[in-house]
């Protein structure tokens, strides 16, 4: 099978001098160049972190526009959206125009969200759950809008003296852009909320952690989540395929430079601790010669059940550095698993 191969940049910055990223110009103008750093060397997506309140990346449609403008085939997305923060609205007309210059490239990345930098950062942003209502209850109903509006079905009542003339009917979010809502992912962080994802149509994204569900290694876990997803997914009936990806931090050793960054943190065991009140298994980093690469890739369960692999990449070490990391995966690593 041919796996979609793509990078995760968290878009770390930081004025130390030992950083690349001193700016978030910096982060944002290297982003942009990595993306089409990533596209010449045959990789399949640029996928960008979302985090508010920190020396990170955090809107995404400007970012996600200028990339869709300077690339042409690479699928360009987010891993993930915290819906707690978004006017679902707004939200979709900043998705439809970013996906109108991309020319239909956007693979949306959304999710409840997980620990900020502040407490209760969205109430900053104006949000506040309704009576009855969890965070996470919120960030859910935002997400149930923005799916409903990105349906593009007219729902505003128009003015009957408009400034402007308008198309007969109920009026709906411009610009809308034809297929997105098939392009929507969630950051599923259980089997129940990978269930809940197929059900609506969304697609299934996991990373290098998740809720801790039964004591197994994260990628058995998620291998298991992966499943539920696609049986849901066949449930559910949708007229289009699903798709599901993992996201791994996976480092080729292919020359000195390499080896003085990564060498001897081939750290092979997964790790479990507490994160935002629950139980979670973190995964663990690969770094070693790419014939080793392949062997302990093969026995990752999740990598392969999951469509779609995104390497997180060291933003922090420069453009330059994380192309590196991007080839040395693309040519050295994956043929050796039969994905080129």
């Amino acid at each position: 099978m041919k796996k979609h191969i793509g990078f995760l940049s968290f878009g770390h910055w930081t004025p130390s001098p030992q950083s690349q990223t001193r700016s978030a110009s910096d982060v944002l103008l290297q982003s942009i160049d990595l993306a089409q750093a990533a596209e010449e060397i045959g990789a399949d997506g640029a996928y960008f972190r979302v985090h508010h309140f920190a020396r990170q990346l955090a809107s995404p449609f400007p970012l996600l526009s200028a990339i869709g403008a300077k690339t042409s085939r690479i699928e360009i997305g987010t891993g993930v959206i915290d819906m707690r923060y978004e006017n679902p609205l707004y939200m979709a007309e900043d998705a439809g125009a970013a996906d109108l210059i991309a020319g239909g490239r956007l693979q949306l990345g959304l999710s409840r969200g997980s620990p900020e930098q502040v407490i209760d950062g969205w109430r900053y942003f104006g949000y506040q759950p309704a009576e009855g209502e969890t965070e996470q209850d919120m960030a859910r109903r935002h997400t149930q809008v923005f799916l409903d509006v990105l349906e593009g079905r007219g729902f505003a009542q128009p003015n009957p003296r408009p400034m402007f003339p308008n198309p007969p009917g109920l009026l709906r979010i411009e610009p809308h852009s034809e297929g997105l809502r098939e392009r929507i992912w969630w950051g599923a962080g259980s089997v129940a909320t990978a269930q809940w994802a197929a059900g609506l149509g969304m697609h299934m994204q996991t990373s290098t952690l998740k809720q801790d569900e039964n004591g197994q290694p994260l990628h058995v876990q998620q291998a298991e989540q992966i499943r539920a997803f696609k049986q849901a997914w066949a449930e559910a009936g949708h007229s289009y395929a699903g798709r599901t990806s993992v996201s791994r931090s996976i480092f080729p050793i292919v020359n000195d430079q390499d080896r003085a960054y990564f060498g001897g943190h081939d750290d092979n065991h997964d790790q479990f601790g507490h994160i935002d009140n629950y139980r979670a298994v973190f995964g663990r980093s690969y770094a070693a010669e790419p014939d080793r690469l392949i062997e302990q890739l093969k026995a990752d369960e999740a990598v392969a059940e999951a469509d779609t692999l995104l390497l997180t990449v060291p933003n922090q070490l420069g453009v330059d550095y994380c192309a590196h990391v991007l080839e040395s995966f693309v040519q050295h690593v994956a043929p050796g698993l039969g994905w080129r």
